[in-house]
């Protein structure tokens, strides 16, 4: 399993089906959880402590697209070292827990196909299916990605 201190950048041809990958951790706190939310997405259960215990939620909870933000955040500086960037080319979401302010978020993602593209020979599509998890283990965020990855350059 590779980690989030491996230096190298990996090219289509370095990737194997069931290889694996972890990120490093990001620490939540209210306030990330508030900011967010006040510009991104402004409910109830991601402003107000108070409020949030009266909803489904039970308690102030991350908006889902901060946590899948944050993964990103995760994936890109280390956890998907993919040359060039991690390039989306689509996305399955979903959220079974939600992020709270005391979670510390770590991303564990396998590669599960590999599809050399046959119009275009300097790239290929890779599936990634990615676990967001805090520090207890539970999966607060799982998605299957579609990621454009070059060929290594001739």
């Amino acid at each position: 399993m590779k980690n989030a201190s491996s230096p190298a950048v990996l090219y289509l041809e370095d990737l194997e089906v069931g290889e694996k990958f972890t990120s490093a951790e990001h620490a939540m706190d209210e306030a990330q959880i508030k900011a967010f939310a006040t510009q991104f997405d402004p409910q109830p259960f991601h402003l107000d402590d108070e409020a949030a215990k009266a909803t489904l939620f039970g308690g102030l909870a991350a908006s889902g697209w901060h946590t899948a933000a944050v993964t990103m955040r995760l994936l890109v500086t280390g956890g998907l070292p993919i040359a060039g960037g991690i390039v989306g080319a689509g996305v399955e979401l979903s959220w079974p827990r939600p992020t709270r302010a005391t979670d510390v978020l770590q991303v564990e993602s396998e590669v599960t196909g590999i599809l050399p593209s046959r119009s275009r020979p300097d790239r290929g599509m890779v599936t990634v299916r990615s676990e967001t998890r805090n520090q207890h283990g539970e999966v607060l965020q799982i998605s299957v990605n579609k990621v454009v990855v070059p060929r290594r350059p001739r």
